[in-house]
């Protein structure tokens, strides 16, 4: 016997109940309803739209997804970033312009700085000296800029690096920069870094060392024999990982980074004018000699005041901070990889001068 369809049996008992019920076929009120209507694709924007970019290249870099689905969807802008960002802008000044050294030497060379890191130089002295084994570098100078950047440890940062990055990248004033930080930042979070562990700078200097994520992928060092270079939690690693730069940037094993000088009356400093252009930090380097060795500077009349004795065929340059008159600088290479780590004349000098001063120098 050939079944009935549903809505065949609806109808006769529509019949069978009466006129008031019948109605044969599907309800009219599934007609009634409109049809469902999907919500029409609005693009992404601003910084939703930058994020999607920023997921594309870090996939390009090989950053595992699930590293990038872990952290990039959930980025917000931090507005703070912004804030002190815009407010580092250079105000223009005339290019002959050049602020007295003393001024910096006395904020940043103080006695509660020698005073702490001698005593750190001391309670970390045999580690220390192997680092200084091993790459070549006064440990004195590493725990200077150690001092110098977080103030031994105690001021390394709070803003998370992810965050931080991605809004100076937005934001467009240096994006290129900032965006090859971003990366490098998931690059440590796929090492197995933890991103609660990534803080730093507004601007991304992190851990002891104060690097960029890029120079922190590039020359962390173990500095306690581990297996495994930390810069946020070991000061050894730390300690490691400054020598290690410096000794990327050319530091010369056993050379002294200068040595303060008197300048007399009678030199000429027009003939000992650089006319080398530098590729980068050209005011900073505008304002060195150009180079001449020890005994040359010595035959010159420019004299030590103390310190440790720099070789006769040691090449060096003279930096007048204070202008003719005032004490001035004999300068060799390894200043320029003090350089390197922060392209300022003050700063360069000041980590010098504090490392003296640990040092018993």
């Amino acid at each position: 016997m050939r079944s009935l369809s549903s809505w065949t049996l609806v109808g006769l008992a529509a019949v069978a109940l009466g006129p008031a019920s019948a109605q044969v076929g599907p309800p009219a009120s599934i007609y009634a309803q409109p049809p469902y209507a999907q919500p029409a694709y609005v693009a992404p924007t601003g910084f939703d739209a930058y994020k999607l970019w920023l997921i594309s290249r870090a996939r390009s870099e090989g950053v595992r997804e699930a590293t990038i689905q872990a952290t990039v969807p959930s980025l917000q802008l931090n507005s703070r970033v912004i804030q002190l960002d815009r407010a580092q802008k250079p105000q223009p000044r005339a290019l002959t312009y050049m602020a007295p050294f003393a001024p910096y030497r006395r904020d940043h060379v103080t006695p509660v700085l020698i005073q702490r890191g001698q005593s750190r130089f001391a309670e970390h002295w045999p580690r220390l000296h192997q680092i200084q084994v091993s790459y070549g570098v006064d440990p004195a100078v590493v725990m200077a800029i150690y001092g110098h950047e977080t103030s031994y440890g105690a001021v390394t940062g709070g803003f998370d690096l992810l965050s931080s990055l991605a809004t100076l990248a937005y934001e467009g004033r240096r994006r290129d920069f900032f965006e090859t930080e971003f990366l490098a930042t998931l690059k440590l979070v796929d090492l197995g870094i933890p991103r609660w562990r990534l803080k730093g700078s507004y601007a991304g200097a992190t851990g002891y060392p104060q690097f960029m994520p890029s120079v922190a992928l590039r020359l962390r060092a173990d500095g306690n024999g581990d297996g495994f270079a930390d810069l946020w939690s070991n000061e050894e690693d730390g300690f490691a990982s400054i020598a290690n730069y410096l000794r990327d940037a050319g530091w010369k094993r056993g050379i002294p980074w200068g040595i303060a000088v008197k300048t007399p009356p009678t030199l000429n400093r027009t003939a000992v004018r650089s006319a080398l252009s530098p590729p980068k930090c050209a005011r900073v380097y505008q304002r060195h000699s150009r180079w001449l060795t020890m005994a040359e500077w010595r035959s010159l009349g420019v004299m030590p005041y103390a310190g440790r004795p720099i070789p006769d065929n040691e090449l060096a340059t003279l930096l007048e901070p204070d202008g003719p008159g005032a004490t001035a600088y004999l300068l060799t290479n390894n200043y320029r990889a003090i350089l390197d780590y922060n392209c300022s004349n003050y700063y360069a000098l000041s980590v010098g001068l504090l490392a003296d001063a640990i040092a018993g120098r």
